[in-house]
């Protein structure tokens, strides 16, 4: 299945003043596929190091020299690498910290050579105090669970993608098109955009060719999730200390049940210490398994400047993963997903859209706005910047609601625009730009067009 961030390797590859590449993201999420696929696609051949296959092949790296790396792994490897075109994949690099090291050097003394790294833990290696990471030689991008619109094209829908990426405010979208792509949502919503899980349920299609329809095992697809779920509590015990992974089970069970909520760490373990839950919860975001999205004032830009660290919700990897632990049978969820769990899972497909649109470049953050007045209690779902433009969104699940936080906001910080995202089709109305939840990856593009016409 093809990935928007090919389109950036490629761009990558291009480039003439290049860094070598730290792939960044949860296991799972497709990195070494999209790598090797890169590489096949775009080199003449591909040379994969994985040290946690071949752990002796950290020797290659004793010396920080490039070219006596390239040639104690050619000779080890029997495989001749040549600048421009080979591809130099140094796959599970967490294991060889003189591998990430030695990225600064290739950047330094062989820029013609291609050379990404990628590892299930990375971050552990990235985070550790003791590692110093080789700020300004090395380029990271990061890669998440598949968007909607990638789903959209795995699924061989692209001409929905197509459609939804040209849509603008002028003319209105038939509500044929609209009931067919709030369809497709739904789905999206129950399978998430884990690639195991969505190959799984595009290897069970079924199609009826007197009815002309397809038919899926949803089923297989639960228990690929149940799968994906026990590999990373398998994980624990590699990076958390023997005390701590019972702490971090505990965090892992309850997160998909808190998203959309005020984390307390009171609501994860009333018996635990906060430092015991913090540290857990801290060692899983470096994971990739759960996402922050922390407070802010909403009062300028940067919106990080503004932000509370103590104040936060959550968000798990992925919707489908979420749904799964709904425990909600599968074909019921088809049908009801937007409004379980009072609409937690609309706001983890909307955050998590969110975070899937962002420059594969930069490090997604996400923020939400609140205000704890006894006599004025509002909150925003999400806060986020389109150029020098604060926007606030408001999620609904249902097709109906009122909006009255998101006035209070936009009328105390002086906003001129805020958006709701629902079931409801897309309209704007000179304040609020409705947005329809199979197009949250347009909000920028909407965004934009109506600050050129204001």
């Amino acid at each position: 299945m093809d990935r928007d961030i090919e389109k950036d390797l490629e761009n990558w590859k291009q480039q003439k003043e290049r860094m070598p590449i730290l792939l960044r993201g949860a296991r799972q999420v497709g990195k070494s596929y999209v790598i090797e696929k890169f590489g096949q696609n775009q080199f003449d051949n591909i040379l994969v190091v994985n040290f946690k296959l071949r752990p002796e092949l950290c020797q290659c790296f004793e010396t920080l020299e490039p070219s006596e790396i390239l040639e104690k792994l050619s000779l080890a490897m029997h495989h001749k690498i040549e600048s421009g075109k080979t591809l130099l994949f140094l796959d599970e690099i967490q294991d060889c910290p003189n591998a990430i090291r030695a990225l600064r050097y290739f950047k330094e003394r062989m820029p013609d050579l291609h050379v990404i790294g990628a590892g299930s833990l990375l971050e552990f290696t990235l985070n550790d105090a003791d590692f110093r990471m080789p700020v300004g030689r090395v380029q990271s991008l990061y890669l998440k669970p598949l968007s909607f619109k990638e789903y959209l094209g795995a699924a061989g829908y692209s001409d929905l993608r197509k459609f939804i990426e040209q849509v603008d405010l002028k003319k209105p979208i038939a509500d044929v098109i609209h009931q067919e792509l709030l369809k497709q949502i739904r789905t999206y919503m129950s399978l998430g955009g884990m690639p195991s899980v969505l190959k799984t349920y595009l290897d069970s299609e079924i199609i009826s060719l007197g009815a002309m329809s397809r038919s899926y095992n949803f089923n297989a697809c639960q228990i690929q999730k149940a799968t994906l779920l026990n590999n990373y509590r398998s994980d624990f015990g590699k990076y958390a200390k023997h005390a701590q992974i019972q702490h971090l089970k505990r965090v892992f069970e309850k997160a998909p049940g808190l998203v959309g909520d005020h984390f307390k760490y009171s609501k994860v373990d009333p018996d635990a210490r906060s430092y015991q839950i913090k540290s857990a919860l801290e060692l899983l975001q470096h994971a990739g398994l759960v996402y922050p999205i922390h407070s802010t004032s909403a009062s300028g830009i940067p919106l990080i400047s503004l932000m509370n660290e103590k104040k936060f919700k959550i968000l798990f990897l992925d919707v489908g993963l979420v749904a799964y632990a709904s425990q909600v049978d599968a074909e019921l969820l088809l049908e009801n997903i937007i409004l379980i769990n009072r609409g937690s899972i609309a706001e983890q497909l909307v955050g998590q859209e969110l975070l899937a649109y962002t420059p594969s470049f930069e490090e997604a953050k996400l923020y939400f706005w609140s205000r704890d007045k006894k006599s004025s209690m509002a909150e925003v779902d999400f806060v986020i910047t389109v150029g020098s433009k604060i926007i606030p969104i408001e999620v609904k699940a249902g097709s109906t609601g009122h909006l009255k936080s998101l006035h209070l906001l936009m009328q105390e910080k002086n906003l001129p625009l805020g958006i709701r995202i629902s079931q409801l089709p897309l309209t704007f109305d000179g304040k609020i730009l409705s947005i329809p939840m199979y197009m949250v990856g347009e909000v920028s593009r909407l965004v934009r067009m109506i600050a050129s016409n204001l």
